[in-house]
């Protein structure tokens, strides 16, 4: 099983809805399809984990670079929804100290709004 990628746009924040597994085998597409989703406008992405299955260090390899991307004062990034079992892999990796990690989508929409 691979991953699927649903866009919605609320309010400024750009939402992928991500689906399935992100692991070696597709992390290079999955990089490309979050690019292709991206307008140059855009200042906030937020990835919606709350169907993600499962993610690799090679997924956590592109959220990492769309972390870095997005690290400009007047750009915000962040996940949200992961599942404990996700979590746990960007808590274990550091990653959650690098990039902001929200329980809900609410959540992180409000932080994000606020900022």
């Amino acid at each position: 099983m691979g991953f699927d990628i649903k866009w919605e746009r609320i309010q400024d924040i750009l939402v992928a809805i991500v689906l399935g597994r992100i692991d070696g085998s597709n992390s290079e597409e999955f990089h490309r399809a979050l690019d292709a989703g991206l307008q140059s406008d855009d200042r906030t992405l937020l990835l919606d984990f709350g169907r993600v299955a499962y993610i690799s260090s090679a997924g956590l390899r592109v959220c990492l670079a769309m972390a870095r991307q997005f690290n400009d004062p007047d750009k915000r990034f962040g996940l949200c929804a992961a599942s404990d079992p996700v979590l746990e892999v960007f808590t274990i990796s550091g990653f959650d100290k690098i990039i902001s990690i929200y329980q809900t989508r609410d959540a992180a929409i409000d932080e994000m709004n606020s900022q």
